[in-house]
């Protein structure tokens, strides 16, 4: 239907509107694929983990702000021999040494100890920080193992339109032999079989990929759902490589530095033994035929029982940065196997998809041919062709299955041991 909206006047907007929006109604909303990178992206964006692990950096770095400040200065008001016998009792004036009394008064910490606590405050940021990208490692690898899951699924799904196309010429072919008198008349109902055995087997993959898409929609909500778009991306991995980063792994790094804050705290309990000390300055007011007063004050602490005080809590100190020092390497022996693991999961992976791709593939064709032609000829059975049939679905949902699974291998050792970090394939 054509609108015209001629001549020019007052209503061309109402028209350009009653011609336009019927077509935009019509019109399909086209939803952007999802790509793998997308994912990943999507993921850091809008992760609830993510948020609360950059609060915490927030809000350590506001606490470090004050951490070598001075503690806030003391204001004192008061009297001070306030008679209450003999001739001047209860008088503010009479006595000269009754005063009115104002002190303002500053404790100071010695330098040590502030800058222990600096140094805490400045290391516990750092922890922090290391949470976050230890938050950020899994949040990207879990969004990337879920993409690469229900890619695998459906790649797997996308097998069966042939298959069932296959299904449908083997049904034709059947129906020849038996008008050419040969086959038996059970036959007929083996093909029929097969599609119902394929329908099964494709509604399990299709409940897999709702399963995949529902793991995938944890991390990056509702895009989840949207069609994908390219393959996953081939890293380029050395085991060599990834066995020396070990030591920049996030996890290790979130260790790492919780030392650093013991370390910084078992400064801040060394520097307790170092006395500290304060000022007070005050003015002292008296009767009006005396005259007034000010004093200067400082006092010190004095750390006279360490054993009893100062000692025990730094070797506290000491015993603890011991252990997380064993911790440490223990975490650092397990990245160590868990990469070993993987990596030899990953060649056994690669040999298994190569054997399927040059061995086994090849034989299921010849094999599907050898029992077609056989019953074709009169000299084999239908079930044995089926059976053939039935064997290359599985080799080729295998070989489709140890890609997806080579892939999320490949997957965890570049999201847990390559200290990059950017997601970016080689």
């Amino acid at each position: 239907m054509l609108c015209s909206v001629y001549p020019l006047g007052p209503r061309l907007s109402r028209r350009l509107i009653a011609c336009i929006f019927p077509l935009a109604m019509a019109l399909p909303l086209w939803a952007s694929p999802l790509s793998f990178e997308q994912a990943l992206s999507l993921a850091t964006q809008g992760a609830p983990t993510l948020a609360a692990s950059q609060a915490k950096v927030d809000a350590a770095r506001a606490a470090a702000v004050p951490a070598g400040e001075l503690p806030d200065p003391k204001l004192a008001v008061g009297l001070e021999n306030f008679p209450i016998g003999g001739p001047d009792r209860y008088s503010l004036t009479g006595d000269f040494m009754t005063m009115q009394r104002i002190a303002y008064m500053q404790d100071i910490p010695n330098r040590s100890k502030r800058e222990a606590r600096v140094g805490v405050a400045l290391a516990k940021v750092q922890q922090a920080e290391s949470e976050s990208q230890l938050s950020t490692l899994s949040v990207r690898r879990e969004a990337a193992l879920a993409w690469i899951r229900r890619y695998a699924l459906e790649q797997q799904i996308a097998l069966f339109d042939d298959l069932f196309k296959q299904n449908k010429l083997l049904e034709s072919a059947v129906q020849a032999q038996l008008t050419g008198g040969r086959g038996s008349i059970t036959d007929v109902l083996m093909p029929r079989q097969e599609a119902a055995m394929l329908a099964e087997r494709l509604d399990e993959l299709r409940a897999q990929r709702t399963q995949a898409i529902a793991t995938l929609q944890r991390w990056i909500g509702t895009a989840a759902g949207e069609s994908l778009e390219g393959p996953p991306p081939s890293w380029s991995l050395d085991r060599e490589t990834l066995s020396h980063r070990i030591q920049e792994h996030p996890d290790v790094k979130l260790l790492s530095s919780t030392s650093r804050v013991l370390d910084a705290e078992l400064q801040e309990a060394q520097a307790a033994k170092k006395p500290d000390w304060g000022v007070e300055l005050a003015y002292q007011r008296r009767g009006e035929q005396f005259g007034d007063m000010v004093s200067v004050k400082v006092t010190f602490d004095l750390p006279t029982a360490p054993a009893k005080r100062q000692d025990p809590q730094i070797a506290a100190k000491q015993l603890e940065r011991l252990g997380l020092g064993a911790e440490l390497e223990l975490l650092q022996r397990e990245h160590l196997q868990e990469l070993n693991t993987q990596w030899a999961e990953l060649e056994r992976l690669n040999l298994a998809v190569e054997r399927n791709q040059t061995i086994l593939q090849p034989l299921m064709r010849d094999k599907i041919a050898l029992t077609l032609s056989a019953y074709q000829a009169g000299k084999g059975s239908l079930l044995e062709h089926l059976a053939a049939r039935r064997e290359s679905l599985e080799t080729q949902l295998r070989l489709l299955a140890l890609q997806g699974e080579r892939q999320a291998v490949s997957a965890r050792l570049h999201f847990t041991n390559d200290a990059r970090q950017n997601g970016d394939s080689q």
